[in-house]
């Protein structure tokens, strides 16, 4: 296929690296562009590809790597394209530069989907220029030259050069305005299973984390934030924490009090010597509070609704009978195994930020806004990440830093404690979610009527998600409850617990019904398509394909075995379709989840390994969650400080889980969140067929479950 690059304007020229070599720099616009390595480079490229006289490749990896994989999976779009060798790729975590690259963040699935394109693309203008400099030098037309492993080829004579002996001679070669991408036939690292890059790191100890972090001259600092959330400083005695060993100052800003010292257990020991005095600066919130203003907002009408089609009220006033559930959904904390961390060293004429972030060009903007700095001041590197699930989404703990490093005049790393996440951090905001269903006279279902109450969110609903376009008369609302608790993006937002109380009330529905609930959603999905109400914003062919490859696999409708029960779910979420059967047993009301079946179509897939991962790897985090994750509130402070109270999936706990993946020629979409969203519905599902309960609150481990009252098996 033939893919538009840009004008020869936007092109400035191609340079020879140092010892012969030929670098490509690239933007997120469907753009290519030749770069030079000269440090007043005047382009915006968005990633690199540099090609040494010894034939190492070096590709810059452009986004934060959160164990998602992109530091492998981004890199191999390139490396497809170039037709290099894997074994003589180099990857390169690279720094913060919005003048070079484009999207260079961790969030919202995206990564891949938005580097698909021009990621490929730049590999092929450097695997053309590469090509007219060997036909350049053979004295023969490029046509006759193909390449393979990193190497040019003459199909007639058979000579060939490897791109290392031609880096030189591409980078006098012209630009390409236009290039040809491979046959996806042809692909030799897309879809193929390829081991993450930093593995061996990894298992052997030797990869670093932000906390890893070293520089000559840092202090280790500790830092004492309000009791509860509502709280201010009112006064501190900082006299036996300075005369403590190893700690070397303390500092009070922004409502906090920072200990600073040549360790981080002697600014821990020096922080725990501190005398605080806290008093209320707004009331302090409790976990009864919220639960109840959230149900009080359910049961009103919001003036301006999310989303319309029909007339619900109508419809559930002249139902034949109206299906009613309330769902409620608690805070959760994001629980990283690596804890917050950060480095700062903040100068006069220039500042270094480094450390786990999910967004570097917000911490550089927001530490500008802080200490009322330009942003070209500032430098941010990226380390690799020990997990975010959003919550390094946010800048806190890197401004702290910044504020720290300026006020003491010296390198800082920020620690905090997993208590001071814990307590002090970003949650998944608590909801509650009322649904009413109309079922008319013709034993149909005939309306959607969902009111949704959140802490700290003026839209707690994906309106348009599915059933939305599969029912005549369908209504969404959502209400705000203001908090003074810190509430933030959590894996999946939204998402995460939507699915669980939709799917689940589907489930209740198609029981209402007396209709096989695999069945009853694919009826649905064939209304969308012949009869759509309102616009569909999913695939009713990919939703209905990835529901049946799920049912086939946990052969639904078919027993599982004495004592072992199913349940179905499905989700669309980031692009992607996610279908999921739980088998589940329990015995003497103990719950145990054996198997997860998931089929997901994520559109053509990069890296099947790492595709694996992320899908096992949601499944995991949010049964574990829907297990057990439960963040409470008393007079502003929370209840769980640690993993001895707020307890997180261990390894006896996980099922075996198997993944499959639609074959497809689509593009590819998100897939470090769409496996997790329905997986606390399928086995919530499961739960009814074994029991005949209904369980609408999360966490499943708070209900009381019966033993086997009837055979629902599945």
């Amino acid at each position: 296929m033939s893919a538009s690059i840009v004008s020869r304007r936007s092109f400035l020229k191609v340079s020879t690296l140092a010892g012969g070599g030929l670098m490509l720099a690239f933007n997120g616009l469907d753009k290519v562009l030749a770069g030079t390595v000269a440090e007043d480079v005047l382009f915006a490229p968005n990633a690199y590809i540099k090609i040494a006289s010894n034939g190492i490749v070096t590709l810059m990896a452009t986004n934060p790597e959160i164990g998602q994989g992109v530091k492998t999976s981004l890199p191999m779009l390139v490396a497809e394209e170039l037709d290099v060798d894997w074994q003589k790729v180099v990857i390169e975590q690279a720094p913060l530069d919005t003048v070079k690259f484009s999207r260079q963040s961790a969030g919202g699935s995206g990564s891949v989907r938005s580097s698909w394109e021009p990621f490929r693309k730049a590999g092929a203008a450097a695997r053309k220029m590469l090509v007219d400099a060997a036909a350049q030098t053979w004295n023969v037309s490029p046509d006759e030259c193909v390449t393979e492993n990193g190497w040019v080829i003459h199909k007639p004579s058979g000579k060939k050069l490897e791109y290392g002996a031609l880096a030189s001679k591409a980078s006098g070669m012209t630009v390409p305005t236009e290039v040809t991408l491979k046959d996806p036939k042809d692909y030799k690292l897309i879809g193929k299973r390829i081991p993450n890059v930093d593995n061996k790191k990894i298992a052997t100890g030797k990869q670093p984390f932000g906390i890893d972090t070293k520089r000559e001259g840092m202090l280790y600092v500790m830092v004492a934030r309000p009791a509860a959330f509502g709280k201010k400083l009112k006064s501190f005695d900082d006299t036996a924490a300075r005369a403590l060993p190893g700690v070397k100052n303390v500092v009070s800003f922004d409502n906090k009090i920072a200990v600073l010292a040549t360790s981080t257990w002697e600014a821990k020991k020096g922080r725990d010597a501190l005398k605080i005095e806290w008093e209320d600066e707004v009331a302090l919130e409790s976990t009864a509070e919220h639960q109840e203003n959230l149900k009080k907002l359910t049961q009103q009408k919001h003036e301006i609704p999310k989303r319309t089609d029909g007339d619900a009220e109508q419809a559930l006033a002249g139902a034949k009978k109206v299906l009613e559930s309330v769902f409620e959904a608690p805070f959760l904390p994001h629980a990283p195994l690596e804890p917050m961390n950060f480095f700062a060293d903040v100068r006069d004429d220039k500042v270094e930020l480094y450390g786990s972030t999910q967004v570097p060009a917000r911490v550089r903007a927001e530490v500008a806004k802080a200490l009322n700095i330009g942003e070209d001041k500032i430098s941010v590197g990226v380390s690799r990440i020990g997990g975010g699930f959003g919550r390094r989404l946010q800048a806190d703990y890197a401004i702290e830093a910044a504020k720290i490093s300026q006020l003491a005049k010296s390198p800082v790393q920020v620690m905090w404690t997993r208590e001071d996440d814990m307590q002090g951090g970003y949650y998944r905001p608590a909801g509650m979610y009322r649904y009413r269903a109309a079922i008319d006279q013709n034993n149909e279902l005939s309306a959607w009527y969902l009111v949704a109450s959140s802490v700290n969110q003026d839209n707690a609903s994906r309106q348009d998600n599915f059933p939305a376009g599969a029912i005549p008369n369908f209504r969404v609302d959502s209400h705000r409850l203001n908090s003074a608790i810190s509430t933030g993006p959590w894996r999946a937002p939204n998402h995460n617990f939507l699915a669980f109380s939709e799917e689940s009330f589907l489930d209740e529905i198609a029981t209402e019904l007396k209709k096989d609930t695999v069945a009853f959603r694919l009826e649905l999905l064939d209304r969308a398509k012949s009869n759509p109400a309102g616009k569909l914003t999913y695939d009713v062919d990919r939703y209905k394909a990835v529901i049946k490859l799920a049912a086939e696999m946990g052969k639904w409708g078919t027993p599982a075995g004495k004592g072992i029960f199913k349940g179905f779910a499905s989700h669309f979420s980031f692009g992607s379709y996610a279908a999921q059967v739980a088998e589940i047993s329990i015995t003497g009301g103990k719950l145990k989840v054996h198997k997860i079946y998931c089929a997901i179509d994520c559109g053509r897939v990069i890296n099947l390994s790492g595709a694996e991962t992320q899908v096992e790897g949601g499944i995991i985090d949010g049964l574990g969650h829907a297990l057990y994750g439960e963040l409470l509130f008393e007079k502003g402070a929370t209840v769980q400080k640690n993993f001895n109270t707020y307890k997180l999936i261990r390894m006896p706990d996980a099922p075996a889980i198997e993944v499959r993946f639609i074959d497809s020629n689509e593009n590819p979409q998100g897939l470090g969140e769409p496996g997790l969203p329905p997986v606390a519905a399928a086995v919530n599902n499961a739960i009814f067929n074994a029991t005949g309960q209904r369980i609408r609150r999360l966490p499943l481990s708070l209900a009381t479950l019966l033993s086997d009252q009837v055979d629902r098996n599945r």
